[in-house]
């Protein structure tokens, strides 16, 4: 099953996506300048075979919902996220906000 969820932080719009397969969820949060998403998401793949595109991105690990993904810190972020001042560490609501 997939869900498509329109969410606002701080008046700014974000569609997340939720993505229910076989033992895992996919979760993503995005706009249309980056996304952060769960620990499926490959960011040294996109720092390094991808890097031409500057692919604003970052990573959470260990969240199961859409709400843990937006509360829980990044625990990597891509190299184009790094240049806007998104850092490991941040919330995933804080980076999103980064993005707009």
């Amino acid at each position: 099953m997939v869900s498509l969820t329109p969410i606002v932080i701080d008046g700014h719009s974000f569609t997340a996506v939720t993505v229910r397969l076989p033992r895992t969820t996919l979760l993503t949060v995005s706009n249309e300048n980056g996304y952060i998403m769960c620990g499926a998401l490959d960011v040294d793949l996109l720092n390094t075979q991808l890097h031409e595109r500057k692919i604003l991105a970052g990573r959470a690990v260990g969240v199961k919902t859409i709400d843990q993904l937006l509360k829980a810190p990044l625990e990597s972020v891509t190299h184009e996220a790094i240049r806007l001042g998104i850092h490991e560490g941040m919330i995933g609501e804080q980076a999103l906000l980064k993005m707009v």
